[in-house]
């Protein structure tokens, strides 16, 4: 399968992802905490999922961790 983005590439998200779908790095925290996940926001790109979807690993200013989504390939744009 051809793909357009590698592993641990950086990306930004084009669209605001599905919130159903946002998987919160820390689940401990309480709700009201977690930061809302958004377009424009970035991530590398952590696996190749098997419904040709990515999972994203969503990063903070500082380099955290805060959230993992899936995301569909158009909706992603690499960046340096």
């Amino acid at each position: 399968m051809q793909t357009k983005f590698k592993r641990h590439q950086k990306v930004k998200l084009l669209v605001d992802p599905n919130p159903e779908y946002v998987e919160y790095h820390n689940q401990d925290e309480d709700e009201s905490v977690h930061p809302i996940i958004k377009k424009g926001m970035k991530g590398k790109i952590n696996i190749l999922l098997s419904n040709g979807q990515y999972h994203v690993e969503i990063i903070d200013e500082k380099g955290n961790t805060i959230a993992y989504i899936p995301m569909q390939e158009e909706y992603l744009e690499a960046i340096d």
